[in-house]
Order: C-alpha cells, then structure tokens, then sequence
C-alpha cells in the first residue's frame, strides 16, 4: 500500500514538473512571442517571463534583431545586352511580430525570394556602366523596392547592397581598351588646355614688356646670370636681334657718317685741282658736212 501511495506521489510530481515545464516560457529581451489559444491569436507576450496554460496555448517565438540574408549570384542581362553575375547582400528586421506570423508563412525564404527577383528585374534595366559606377543609387532603388513588398508582412529592409559584380573575361579586355582611350583622350585635353594656358600667359607677358623693350633685355641677362651658375656644363645661349639692334645701328650711323666724310673730302679737293689747273681749251670740231 505504501508502495502505491509512493508511487501515486512520483506521478503527481512528475506530472507538475511536466506541466510547469510546458507552461512557463522565458523571452529575451530581443524576442517576442505570439501565443495561440485553442487557434486564435490573444496576444504578444515578452520579454521576460510567460506563462501558457498546457495543452491550450502555443507560443511562436519572433526575432527582432537584424537579419542579414546574403543573396546568392544572380545571372543578369543589363540594359546593353552584357551577361553579369551579381551577388549581393540584404538587412531587415521584424518591426511587427504579430504580422510576421500571420501574414507570412516564412518571412526569411519569402523575403530572400523578393530580393532575388528584384534584383534581376532592377539591375536589367539598367547599363554596364550604370551598375558599374552608380551602385550607390541602384542600392537606394533595391532597398525601396524590397522594403515595399514586404512592409505588410511586418519586415522592415533597412540596407541592400550590390555586393559583387562579375564580368566576362572578353568584357574585361575591352573596358580595358576603352579606359585606356579615355586616359589618353584626358591626356591629350589637359595638354592642349596647358599650352592654350601658357599661351595666354605669353600673350599676357609680352603686353608687358612691349612698352619697355628694355625688359626683354633683362630677362636675357637675368638668364644669362642663371645659366653661369654651373661651370661644368657648355650651354649655347640664343642672344636676341633685339639685344643686338641698338649696336649694328651705332655702327652702321658712324660707318655712313664716315662714308659722308670721305665723300665730301673728295668733292673739295676735286674743286681745288680744277681752280688750281684754270680754263681748258676745248678742241676744235669741224662743221658738219667738211672733212
């Protein structure tokens, strides 16, 4: 008899533990809990301490951390028929449990799916080039897109980025080839724009010196000056007819002023022989007609 009642007590106890355990729950501070009795939704328990009546309730347990869902590479037809793989990688939350449960079977496979497909359907509108250099702003249209269709299941997409973009070898080469002309091309602009430039500049300096001729004269010497400072090297140094002007003119003015000289020395001592020598007789010519 004793045995029996001992083992009626085991029971109960057991039996206590078990419905203790099934009715007590414990949420963390980052978890919510939907508790469902007899099938209906009563209300959103946590954090902290929930009890459940056994056998009756059921509680679903909800996330409310950042999720990342990493997007797997996806074959993408751009806008200018150029094949590229994408991968790419996604941030979300639960912002409302209750509709997470109801409205959605698996809120993670449905929104993977959601990115998948927008993903494709947004990067093949768009150019190489665009998906190439204005990720920032293909982030920003994904983000608002997928945010949209999963607003009513209580999912809140908070960052999408374009994590990799893979190119076809032969794509490679030529975006190669076409940044290569571009640097040239760039190469070529900002040589021309540097002589148009210096140009000015000569157009600018020579207004300068134009009134005061004297100035060229001392740019050469300032030059001449820079150039003497090194003794081991033979330089051959262009010298301006400017610079040189005012001494063939000097020289040229004493050479016809002595030129006008001798001329004129010459034409007074011819004017003195002939005072000197005194009238000559010419001789006589016979009439026309006699022998």
């Amino acid at each position: 008899m004793i045995a029996v009642i001992l083992i009626v007590v085991v029971v109960a106890v057991l039996a206590a533990v078990v419905l203790t355990a099934a009715s007590v729950r414990v949420l963390r501070e980052y978890e919510r809990g939907i508790v469902f009795r007899l099938g209906r939704v009563i209300d959103q328990k946590g954090p902290g301490l929930v009890l459940l009546i056994p056998a009756m309730d059921r509680m679903v347990r909800v996330s409310l951390r950042t999720v990342t869902l990493r997007i797997p590479p996806q074959e993408v037809i751009t806008r200018d028929n150029v094949p590229v793989r994408v991968a790419a990688v996604a941030y979300f939350r639960v912002i409302d449990p209750r509709c997470s449960v109801l409205e959605v079977e698996d809120f993670m496979s449905a929104t993977l799916q959601i990115a998948q497909t927008t993903l494709r359907s947004v990067l093949g509108k768009a150019e190489l080039d665009t998906l190439l250099s204005e990720r920032e702003r293909l982030n920003e249209s994904l983000q608002h897109i997928i945010d949209e269709q999963t607003e009513p299941w209580g999912i809140k997409v908070t960052i999408v980025e374009i994590k990799d973009v893979e190119i076809p070898e032969r794509m490679q080469h030529a975006l190669a080839r076409q940044a290569e002309a571009e640097r040239n091309r760039r190469a070529k602009v900002i040589n021309a724009e540097g002589e148009f430039q210096a140009a000015a500049r000569l157009s600018d300096a020579a207004e300068v010196i134009r009134p005061n001729p004297v100035t060229i004269q001392l740019r050469y010497l300032q030059a001449l000056s820079e150039i003497s400072a090194n003794q081991g090297t033979t330089i051959v140094f262009p010298l301006p007819m400017d610079v040189l002007r005012p001494l063939i003119e000097a020289g040229s003015g004493a050479a016809d002023g002595a030129a006008e000289a001798d001329g004129a020395a010459d034409a007074d001592g011819a004017a003195d022989g002939a005072a000197k020598a005194g009238p000559r007789e010419l001789p006589a010519r016979a009439p026309a007609g006699l022998p």
